[in-house]
């Protein structure tokens, strides 16, 4: 809307791991602005269909956003195009801070507001139309301990590039926050929590079980932050938590929701040797079944199995409630067989 009439006629494009190149794409449509996207080849299949479904033109190019960014900002200039940043351009700035003014409209006595960050124009939006309607106000931001781009800016004072990791939480992956952005929200920002991977994984799990939601990494990251017991001054205190993202791949999903049930004491694996005679499945499986165990999934393996011949080497996974009871398997299945060996994921406590 702010864009002049030649530059809506020739149009726009931008780089982006997806979110808002979705949102350029839904708007130009209904704006009839022609649109390219530029999305590095870590972008999830389910948002580049999306940009497609809007009617934009979608590249994919290098592996990484700083790649795609590179190139969009060349695509840009062979073809006289305007160049939309989707986290440091101070319009999408102004318009992300229409957030807090919700978060307000909704609870005027909010006491703080936990922010996931990728390039800093999130949190630059929020901050600071929160802290204009309440100097007192608490802004927290979170982010991937696989780019802590925005905790090495601050550090160093200005943004700097940082390594860009594969993580679940493919919408933070910026590896350079923006300098508007970052000029904005550094003063705001009044603690940095840096979360680990299985945290965003096991609270997208959370999110889907309790709150029947379904959101992608960068959304699930405020509340990671919560879980994992970063933010623990805050007890009793409202805060508000904004889940920036729903656009997770269902094959993502899937994987996330198996780890997650492992770290969890939900998922237990183990491999051990029975008898291959008749009984020797039944023995195990019956064992199981008598400590409230389901077998989800058992294979057979005997090639190569070194002991004696009439030995057959079986690798179960199966479910279990929590913690306590992946202890009184383990200690069933030692009590009765010599030979068993598990596939121990660090488990994951408040």
């Amino acid at each position: 809307m702010k864009l002049s009439d030649k530059q809506k006629r020739q149009g726009v494009v931008t780089a982006s791991l997806g979110n808002h190149s979705q949102a350029l794409s839904y708007h130009a449509k209904i704006q009839g602005i022609p649109a390219t996207v530029v999305m590095p080849s870590a972008a999830p299949l389910v948002k580049v269909e999306a940009c497609k479904r809007f009617g934009a033109t979608a590249i994919i190019y290098g592996e990484t956003m700083s790649e795609a960014k590179e190139y969009a900002h060349q695509y840009c200039k062979e073809h006289d195009l305007t160049y939309i940043n989707g986290y440091d351009d101070p319009y999408i700035i102004a318009g992300q801070g229409t957030i807090a003014l919700e978060i307000f409209e909704d609870m005027p006595d909010i006491e703080g507001i936990v922010v996931p960050i990728g390039g800093g124009g999130l949190i630059a939006g929020i901050a600071l139309a929160a802290k204009t309607l309440n100097k007192n106000i608490k802004i927290i931001g979170v982010e991937s301990d696989r780019c802590p781009s925005f905790s090495s800016a601050l550090k160093a004072g200005k943004p700097v590039k940082v390594e860009n990791k594969n993580s679940i939480a493919d919408g933070l992956a910026v590896a350079e926050v923006g300098a508007n952005a970052f000029n904005i929200a550094a003063p705001l920002i009044d603690k940095m929590i840096v979360v680990k991977e299985e945290w965003i994984s096991l609270t997208i799990l959370r999110l889907i079980e309790l709150e029947k939601c379904v959101v992608e990494g960068a959304g699930a990251a405020g509340l990671a932050a919560i879980l994992c017991g970063g933010l623990k001054e805050f007890e009793g205190k409202k805060l508000a938590v904004v889940l920036c993202g729903g656009n997770i791949d269902s094959n993502i999903l899937g994987r996330c929701i198996e780890r997650s049930l492992a770290a969890d004491g939900r998922l237990l694996k183990f491999s051990v040797s029975i008898s291959d005679r008749p009984g020797g499945v039944s023995d195990i499986c019956g064992l199981l079944a008598k400590i409230g165990v389901s077998i989800k999934d058992i294979v057979h393996e005997r090639a190569w199995l070194t002991s004696e011949v009439f030995q057959v080497k079986v690798i179960i996974t199966c479910e279990t409630r929590d913690e306590h009871h992946v202890k009184e398997v383990k200690e069933t299945l030692v009590k009765h067989y010599t030979n068993v060996a598990f596939d121990d994921l660090p488990m994951l406590r408040l």
